[in-house]
């Protein structure tokens, strides 16, 4: 598959139904009302057609929360890394700061001087080579990139050439299908769960409408899809744990996000 294929989906979507975006994405709500399609399919159709407009910078984990080591670390060290910080599987290596990243060592590189008791090697000698990406570019092009080369993982760089943060497969992917879990990720709660008479929790990933359904809600969003989502274009970025906000008589206080996304909200009716 070329470079371009990934960004003429929603493309062709368009062209199969003679519609612009927003008509289209019209139409896949009102088939979803209609019952023609589940809501997880509406999620993600309504993901791919915004796919090919997002860049990396939106998704990327940033310079401060990589899970990185210095060039002097040894493989007990990278072993620690990955055990302790719940870390992904390679781990970028840099050279006196995260701005000059050497290389990248992968988990699995290190079973065997861990089996023959070289824990004290230093990693550098496991180092492969790192794939650097700006950070401008396309969610659509990155993902062809990885396809292309069978990478991984990628460090994004800023317009200056230094490290901006770094971005995976899985990121670039759950844009499209929703949050990828394993046994190892914390729990998510249900989607719409109603804790006390009128009082939700609710997944930053809920569809706004079903939101509104549920929990007797007015709002309205003609640029997102979610519940979280909305959130945070009324904050104009994504809001912090711990923060809450007022309007359609109810309180929303935000119980879980990270520097991407809000992962769960709490939504308390207002005192009359």
């Amino acid at each position: 598959m070329d470079e371009g294929s990934d960004s003429r989906l929603s493309n062709i979507f368009k062209k199969l139904f003679g519609s612009n975006g927003q008509q289209l994405e019209e139409h896949i709500l009102e088939a979803k009302a209609e019952g023609e399609i589940e809501s997880d399919e509406v999620s993600m159709l309504l993901n791919i057609l915004d796919f090919s407009e997002k860049q990396i910078s939106e998704i990327m984990v940033p310079r401060t929360d990589m899970a990185c080591a210095d060039s002097s670390s040894t493989i007990k060290d990278i072993a620690e890394i990955v055990l302790n910080q719940g870390a992904h599987s390679r781990i970028p290596i840099y050279k006196d700061n995260r701005d000059h990243i050497l290389g990248i060592v992968h988990a699995k590189d290190l079973l065997q001087p861990l089996l023959e008791c070289r824990s004290d090697m230093p990693v550098i000698g496991l180092m492969r080579p790192a794939y650097f990406v700006p950070e401008d570019m396309g969610l659509d092009v990155v993902l062809a990139t990885f396809k292309r080369e069978k990478l991984h993982m990628a460090i994004v760089q800023d317009e200056y050439g230094g490290t901006a943060g770094m971005v995976t497969m899985e990121d670039v992917l759950e844009e499209i299908v929703g949050d990828i879990s394993d046994e190892y990720d914390q729990d998510r709660p249900d989607e719409i769960l109603e804790v006390e008479d009128k009082v939700f929790v609710v997944s930053g990933r809920a569809l706004l409408d079903e939101v509104c359904e549920k929990c007797a809600l007015n709002l309205e969003s003609g640029e997102v899809d979610s519940i979280g989502g909305s959130l945070a274009a009324m904050a104009g970025r994504i809001p912090n744990e711990g923060e809450f906000f007022t309007f359609d008589n109810r309180k929303f206080t935000i119980l879980q996000s990270d520097e991407r996304q809000v992962w769960s909200i709490r939504i308390d009716p207002l005192e009359e």
